[in-house]
């Protein structure tokens, strides 16, 4: 069983939706529109430390920890327990960001690989989705266009095994208020501002490690 324990020393007392890949798409959103939408999404005066307009609980916002040795810059953390997002940086520090779970057993902790990254990405959910829950997920069955609607929200990080796509995202999401809690079908869900942030730092490639929620250990 994958854990964490001991990956991450923090400087306090505390340490999405499974989806299918995107349509082929008729329309893609120009540089022109994903500006206008990062702009709809960035809150007025915007500082990733302080800005919380969403009411969230302070430690679910960007701050910078302390990692320890040993730990691959580039790499990605996720705590299930705590609900966050560690982003290994050099220097021995990472960023950490509040994040949402899949709900129940559609958590999937495991180590994957990140091979596609997306702006303001489509959306489609999959069928065990749809089967699973038709009244909210039949009507996109054939794919929702970007916006800040869209389940993917303004970024998305695709998870991949091998080279098989597990289907499974770290995404921005049209519902801020669920990080900290089991909400997803699957996937990492964060703030898409704070997933804006961190996606240019994100290199194709990167390891994403996923742990367990019975065995991740808050320090």
């Amino acid at each position: 069983m994958l854990t964490r324990r001991h990956f991450i020393q923090t400087t306090t007392t505390l340490f999405s939706a499974s989806i299918s890949g995107p349509l082929f798409a008729s329309t893609w959103p120009d540089a022109a529109q994903k500006a206008a939408w990062d702009a709809e999404v960035t809150p007025p005066g915007y500082d990733a430390a302080t800005t919380n307009p969403w009411g969230l609980h302070p430690r679910y916002l960007p701050q910078r920890v302390v990692a320890n040795d040993g730990l691959v810059p580039g790499d990605i953390h996720v705590d299930a327990v705590a609900k966050y997002l560690y982003h290994i940086e050099t220097g021995g520090t990472a960023m950490r960001y509040g994040v949402a779970i899949g709900r129940g057993d559609l958590y999937e902790p495991g180590v994957y690989t990140i091979k596609r990254k997306v702006e303001w990405p489509h959306w489609t959910p999959t069928q065990n989705m749809i089967e699973r829950e038709p009244e909210i997920y039949a009507k996109f069955e054939n794919g929702m266009e970007p916006g800040p609607e869209n389940a993917l929200g303004s970024r998305a990080l695709y998870l991949y095994v091998g080279d098989r796509d597990t289907m499974l995202r770290i995404h921005g999401t049209p519902f801020p208020k669920s990080i900290g809690s089991r909400a997803s079908s699957g996937c990492v869900r964060m703030v898409m501002v704070h997933i804006n942030d961190l996606y240019p730092l994100v290199e194709l490639g990167s390891t994403a490690f996923l742990y367990s929620a019975s065995d991740s250990v808050t320090s």
